[in-house]
């Protein structure tokens, strides 16, 4: 049996726009006012309209649900800050280490860099 359906990745909450149709991954129902979509939990790729479809597209859905979660825990895990409360060191243009055995106060200019960057 042949399903035609759309998978809705949501990225960052961002709202699907018009021209996107949102459909229960196992039965192929458009999502409409009497019918609400649930999304699956762990990987927000794909959205059912009840837990039988849900159970019922598990197998199918269960590899590419793995694969997902760990590209989102790898993404929060080994993302760099985009700066910490020092701020960037003004040569690397890093974020200074939280440590502050690791930067320090360059006496001529009071510029604060990071010991890899102390020449």
């Amino acid at each position: 049996r042949s399903l035609l359906f759309f998978v809705f990745m949501m990225s960052g909450g961002e709202e699907p726009d018009d021209k996107m149709i949102m459909c229960c991954a196992s039965c192929g129902i458009a999502a409409n006012d009497d019918i609400k979509l649930r999304q699956c939990t762990a990987c927000y790729l794909v959205r059912y309209c009840g837990v039988k479809c849900q159970k019922q597209h598990r197998p199918h859905h269960k590899r590419e649900c793995k694969k997902r979660v760990a590209e989102i825990r790898d993404d929060l895990l080994f993302k760099q800050p985009e700066s910490s409360h020092l701020g960037d060191c003004p040569i690397c243009c890093l974020p200074l280490p939280l440590d502050p055995r690791n930067f320090l106060m360059n006496p001529c200019c009071t510029k604060t860099i990071c010991i890899g960057c102390n020449f």
